[in-house]
């Protein structure tokens, strides 16, 4: 996309997104990673990687067995 726009362009693109993150407010980080902490403990138990999925539900798990002759 980059290689179509002019210098001009580009620099404009830059602009507007620096006046985007402007806006935006700023958090503490000492308070950002206590929520994000919590909020992954909390989702701990229903995440897959974690607790696994059982067999029976394993959409990937083999129909059958390889059998070597």
């Amino acid at each position: 996309m980059a290689r179509d726009m002019s210098d001009k362009d580009i620099l404009k693109m830059e602009l507007e997104q620096l006046q985007k993150e402007v806006k935006n407010t700023r958090e503490p980080v000492s308070k950002t990673a206590k929520e994000i902490c919590e909020w992954v403990e909390a989702q701990a138990a229903e995440d897959p990687l974690i607790k696994g999925v059982p067999e029976d539900k394993n959409p990937f798990k083999e129909k059958g067995g390889c059998i070597i002759t």
